[in-house]
């Protein structure tokens, strides 16, 4: 048993010892720097007034217009062409114009730089070289899943000092997506590496999750077999604990002993990112809940632009109540209820009772509903800042609801909940006195990575060796 251990241990290490590696390096350059994205920020910013005195149709026909039959939100907006409605429904996205209700997807270069020009100069980033770059389904930073029903997307590079490229959607016409040069060079040497994320595997979301996958849990078997050996290998003496090789194999097994709490719960939750639902629920909503949660309204109900300020309109429901959601700013907003637009009654965010009303819907013997403290051990944040985000628990199971815009950010049952300790907190060392405490996280993290870096180095000097002694011979 002890000879297979060894050899095992021995040739999956020379396999994995650089892998190892990136990831410990690639860990360190994501902590600071994450994956691109549009913040809830900057999308708002890149947003102009609706002033919506050309708008000509209604919520209802422009639903109608879409042909989004099952649609459970709308949005209006203002684009370089015009206001346009955004329809969505859980698995399409589509836009007409506010108008005359006539297709407002993209496909000509032209309207995407000009829509690319109009949001950069609402951020007042320059755009006066903005340029067309391409038109594809996928690139290296737009293949997460979340982009599927914005394909194919529109690359437009601004031109500008720090090489500002925007994707915007051919089904919307909105901007989702923006790089800088500086965080698609970091990226390359975080994300991408440590993700395993080439665009040519990334794409095929099956292929990766199984490559991915499969390469983490032989890491972690990998290491659990040295930490056996470690363990086992282990001289005590009078004077202390002390190891029984030399040179670059005391070091490794010294190093190894040090690290080994932190390197197997490292690769163990590292593989429990890919789960996926293997072994602990996804928390995503059942059939029933969602089909409570998504139920299509009636949207001729809907109240008609309200504020002519405001640069973000929206139409959503709650238990098949229709609000209007006008938003002034990032952390401005004002709902009004169908029925009481007339007495011009309104107010910031749901209530308690909305969203009680909401849950009971979803599952029996729902608790009315708290507001979640920024230091939850369970953390779910609003896009609005400011804007409450209520837990209703119901029995095991717990919703968290925004406050903002009624949706469901997390569904808690056991299961999830334990997922949260065994994946988030262990890898990426996100416990709430650390989170309230972030330049000690940071220096942990940092710690933590680069001991583990040490840790595979002097696996790689010993596979080096090991692999030049056998093929020499």
């Amino acid at each position: 048993m002890m000879n297979a251990i060894v050899l095992l241990h021995r040739w999956l290490g020379i396999a994995f010892c650089l892998l190892f590696a990136m990831w410990f390096a690639s860990g360190i350059v994501m902590h600071f720097v994450p994956f691109p994205s549009l913040t809830e920020a900057e999308r708002f910013s890149g947003l102009a007034p609706v002033a919506g005195g050309e708008v000509r149709i209604a919520v209802a026909d422009a639903v109608a217009a879409s042909g989004i039959a099952d649609a459970t939100r709308v949005r209006l907006l203002r684009r370089s062409d015009g206001p346009v409605y955004v329809v969505s429904s859980p698995s399409r996205v589509g836009a007409v114009h506010a108008s005359d209700g006539r297709d407002a997807s993209v496909t000509s270069a032209d309207v995407a730089v000009a829509i690319a020009r109009d949001h950069a100069r609402q951020r007042g980033l320059d755009a006066a070289r903005a340029v067309m770059m391409a038109g594809a389904d996928y690139d290296q930073w737009s293949v997460p899943n979340g982009f599927d029903r914005h394909r194919p997307l529109l690359r437009v590079a601004l031109g500008d000092a720090a090489g500002t490229e925007v994707y915007v959607s051919s089904r919307t016409g909105e901007v989702v997506l923006d790089t800088t040069r500086s965080e698609r060079g970091w990226n390359l040497a975080g994300s991408v590496l440590h993700w395993i994320y080439p665009t040519v595997l990334r794409s095929n979301w099956s292929l990766w999750d199984q490559v991915v996958s499969t390469l983490s849990l032989v890491a972690f078997i990998a290491a659990t077999l040295g930490a056996v050996l470690g363990i086992i290998r282990i001289r005590i003496r009078r004077c202390g604990v002390s190891s029984p090789y030399r040179g670059w194999h005391a070091l490794h097994h010294i190093i190894g002993l040090v690290a080994t709490v932190f390197v197997l719960t490292w690769s163990f939750s590292g593989w429990l990112s890919m789960d996926h639902g293997r072994l602990f629920s996804r928390g995503e909503l059942t059939p029933t809940e969602a089909g409570v949660v998504y139920a299509a309204p009636d949207w001729t109900t809907a109240s008609p632009v309200g504020q002519p300020s405001a640069r973000e309109v929206e139409w959503f429901a709650v238990t098949g109540v229709v609000y209007r959601r006008d938003r002034t700013g990032l952390a401005s907003q004002a709902l009004t209820k169908t029925g009481e637009a007339i007495r011009g009654r309104q107010v910031a965010f749901l209530g308690e009772k909305d969203v009680h009303d909401l849950t009971m819907r979803l599952a029996p013997g729902c608790g009315a509903p708290s507001v979640l403290a920024d230091n939850d051990d369970y953390p779910a944040h609003s896009a609005v800042p400011g804007a409450p985000v209520y837990r209703s628990r119901c029995g095991d199971l717990w919703f968290d609801i925004d406050g903002a815009d009624g949706r469901v950010l997390q569904r808690l049952d056991a299961s999830r909940r334990a997922y949260r300790w065994f994946y988030s907190a262990l890898h990426t060392v996100d416990f709430p006195v650390l989170m309230a405490h972030p330049r000690l996280r940071d220096i942990l993290v940092v710690g933590l990575c680069l001991l583990g870096l040490a840790f595979s180095v002097t696996g790689i000097v010993i596979g080096w060796r090991r692999l030049r002694s056998t093929f020499a011979n």
